[in-house]
């Protein structure tokens, strides 16, 4: 993992009148799963979205496996082998899971062997592939978020909030999904509150504060270390087991 396959280099992002991001600097490791964690309103969102290029950093530089990716249109940098999993899901209501995953299968028609793989992740898929996707559950509607993103191998998962209201058997997929990711070349980048969850998954770990990192490392070393958690997150992933 000593390969970095995404940088950003004192990017600063202004959404009108507000300057969210003042300055990150952070560097993720090609292959394994990095998370980026934070209180609410620290920047953590407003990082991914200026990534894909939904927002347009004001200032800084975005790399990508190489590649200077700061003006580059948000289209061309999901052709690049980057997904995006916003918090909001953003499916198609009117659409059926199939259809779902049809559009996010931009070369071509479904890997049948891939939508089964998937479907081992998320059984509830195949139930409801006919279903409109706007009557599934919460957890079922996130995981045709995630099954979208991955029906195609991508070199980068950026994924918000993925556990965020949903049944701990769900996210015990979710965990199993990717754990999965993980063994292949995919780099995942998860935005994530649970940290009972990310403390068994993730590899690295960056802290942001008012628009900043202001701590990179090993998860292990911030699951070790009591004080440092407290420091900065202001309570221990201890009381979240």
């Amino acid at each position: 993992m000593s390969d970095v396959i995404l940088s950003l280099t004192g990017v600063h992002t202004h959404i009108g009148q507000y300057h969210i991001l003042q300055g990150v600097d952070l560097q993720i490791p090609r292959g394994g799963l990095s998370v980026l964690l934070g209180r609410n309103g620290a920047g953590k969102t407003t990082s991914l979205r200026t990534i894909m290029g939904l927002w347009k950093a004001s200032q800084g530089r975005i790399q990508f496996d190489g590649r200077d990716i700061t003006a580059t249109p948000t289209p061309d940098i999901a052709l690049a082998g980057v997904a995006y999993v916003p918090e909001s899901m953003a499916i198609f209501s009117d659409l059926t899971v199939k259809e779902n995953l049809y559009l996010a299968a931009r070369s071509g028609p479904l890997d049948t062997a891939r939508v089964e793989w998937i479907f081992g992740f998320f059984p509830a898929l195949k139930k409801f592939w006919n279903y409109p996707a706007g009557n599934l559950s919460g957890g079922q509607k996130q995981m045709v978020a995630i099954a979208r993103a991955i029906v195609e191998p991508r070199k980068l998962l950026l994924v918000d909030e993925p556990t965020k209201g949903l049944a701990p058997a769900i996210i015990h997929s979710l965990m199993d999904a990717f754990n999965e990711l993980k063994a292949t070349d995919t780099t995942i980048l998860l935005v994530e509150q649970n940290f009972h969850f990310v403390r068994h998954l993730g590899d690295s770990v960056a802290v942001m504060d008012d628009g900043r990192i202001v701590h990179a490392g090993r998860m292990q070393d911030l699951v070790d270390d009591l004080d440092l958690q407290q420091r900065l997150l202001g309570l221990s992933l201890a009381s979240h087991q």
